[in-house]
């Protein structure tokens, strides 16, 4: 089973790239931020209690995010692998994620971070915003809250996997087949090791 993180400030290109892995490497998708979206039109409990957050950029709270994760890959037992997209965010959650996955004998292989300048990270959120209609991206006090908490507190995911030996880095800007072919190099390279 190949159980990947793909990792970056909002607007890195997570979701474009993850719908080719997906395809690529037959693996289930795991974005909380869908979810989360699911949820809000939807009207669900999840949804009501996770809008205030969203709506100000913050982070949803860890528990609610791990239970949801946990019943998604529950309901979902014979996949191949799967592709978190947006979570882990903070260490606590990728410390629980490895917890979660340990018991089920399937590890992360590997943590793979798009990094993109900050100037462009707002720029494809605002052209996301209307694109999209993603309300959430419209606000620039709202962007800027998001990448702020970003660097504050999902930084250090990266920092965690790195010191397990399962971290990568690409850059998440140019051609996307480009990104894509360098992202699957690394990804490779992971599932020799």
């Amino acid at each position: 089973m190949i159980n990947l993180i793909l990792f970056g400030p909002p607007g890195a290109g997570k979701g474009t790239q993850s719908a080719k892995l997906i395809k690529k490497y037959s693996l289930m998708h795991i974005s909380t931020g869908d979810l989360f979206r699911k949820h809000l039109k939807e009207g669900t409990p999840l949804g009501k209690l996770a809008k205030d957050y969203m709506a100000q950029g913050n982070l949803v709270p860890d528990q609610l995010v791990i239970d949801m994760v946990d019943d998604k890959i529950k309901n979902n037992p014979d996949v191949k692998g799967i592709i978190f997209d947006g979570f882990p965010r903070t260490t606590p959650q990728a410390k629980a994620l490895d917890n979660l996955l340990a018991a089920k004998g399937e590890p992360i292989k590997l943590l793979v971070e798009l990094v993109v300048p900050e100037q462009e990270l707002k720029k494809r959120l605002a052209e996301r915003a209307i694109s999209e209609n993603r309300p959430d991206d419209a606000k620039p006090d709202v962007i800027a809250n998001r990448i702020s908490v970003y660097k504050a507190e999902t930084v250090s995911v990266a920092d965690y996997y790195q010191k397990q030996g399962k971290y990568a880095s690409v850059v998440g800007v140019g051609e996307i087949n480009n990104v894509f072919t360098n992202l699957c190099d690394e990804i490779d390279k992971s599932l020799l090791l």
